[in-house]
């Protein structure tokens, strides 16, 4: 079978690995499409932090699949799965956390991933197509780690909650946000981004920090109260530290948004606010199924997010372009046939 390898940073290859052959506990899936995130531009570039190479990318998988002993699951159907592998055993896993599991195994990261044509993958993780298209089905993972990370938030209804980062999983965050009743606030140093918001995503402010002053606006915006919810998805060591100024007191920040170095914030300021500060990783079924139960009711529209679409021969050559801003992609999708 055709398989992409990133060997080292910036240099992919495609060679030929052998089909798969699934064992107890597990299903072979044929490869429908796969969404590029920012987890495999990371990989790409060589900041990825828990990524070891060479390394098969690609865990925004849409599949069909071939053989599954999974109950309730038959040989042709149309799915996903949760990409975040656990053992079930650990103190995480036991309280229903498989997301951050002790000894989590993630498709494309910690073992390789979904850039080839076949895939094998423990059968508890299969989720239902639920009629749902390859191309959709391919954008539910992205869509559930910002699911994830406004359930984290507990949003209730009128919250004012600032988004930092209108990347794919910002643009996600905002959704959910929006669905759960927030007044949603974008932020982010792009301006077609920030346009992107207000037209495709009906987002209620947006603030571009190197065009104007941050703090001033966001007091503008919430008439001196500040958003009480602050969620972080660039990823930028920057941008989360300054994320802590941006919060209300009794405000709650998430991190969805991952950087090797260290946060820092001034602890009285963080302390007066009596602020909650929590990570946010990966997903869980619930947010799988959340994502797609809001896709079948048509409250978001997946139209939106693919501005880019190349066949998996064509990855190789397009892939360094997706680094780009001046590209305009916000979800570049790889079709398999």
């Amino acid at each position: 079978m055709q398989t992409l390898i990133c060997s080292t940073p910036h240099l992919l290859e495609y060679t030929n690995t052998p089909t798969p052959v699934a064992s107890a506990g597990e299903t072979l899936l044929k490869i429908k499409r796969i969404g590029i995130c920012g987890t495999d531009l990371h990989a790409y570039e060589g900041t990825q932090p828990f990524l070891n190479y060479p390394r098969i990318l690609g865990h925004e998988l849409s599949a069909e699949i071939v053989t599954t002993d999974a109950a309730g699951f038959t040989a042709g159907e149309a799915v996903t799965f949760i990409p975040y592998f656990n053992c079930g055993k650990c103190i995480a896993c036991s309280m229903n956390k498989p997301n951050c599991c002790a000894t989590i195994n993630v498709c494309g990261v910690h073992s390789d991933g979904g850039m080839r044509e076949y895939l094998i993958v423990p059968s508890y993780s299969l989720v239902h197509g639920e009629g749902l298209s390859f191309d959709e089905l391919a954008l539910v993972e992205p869509l559930a780690i910002g699911a994830h990370g406004v359930r984290r938030a507990t949003i209730t209804e009128g919250e004012y909650a600032l988004i930092i980062g209108a990347g794919p999983i910002g643009l996600g965050t905002m959704e959910f946000a929006r669905i759960a009743g927030a007044k949603v606030i974008a932020m982010d140093i792009n301006e077609d981004r920030l346009k992107f918001c207000k037209e495709k995503l009906a987002v209620n402010y947006t603030i571009n920090p190197t065009q104007e002053d941050a703090l001033e606006k966001l007091k503008e915006i919430t008439q001196g109260d500040m958003p009480t919810i602050v969620i972080d998805a660039t990823g930028s060591q920057a941008a989360i530290n300054n994320g802590f100024k941006y919060m209300s007191h009794g405000g709650r920040y998430v991190l969805i948004g991952l950087q090797k170095g260290e946060i820092s914030f001034i602890h009285p300021e963080f302390h007066k606010r009596e602020s909650t500060l929590m990570s946010s990783r990966n997903a869980t079924r619930v947010d799988f199924e959340s994502v797609i139960d809001c896709l079948k009711k048509g409250w978001i529209n997946p139209s939106t997010y693919i501005t880019h679409r190349v066949k998996f021969n064509e990855v190789k050559d397009n892939f360094e372009s997706w680094l780009n801003p001046a590209t305009g992609v916000i979800k570049a999708m790889i079709a398999i046939e």
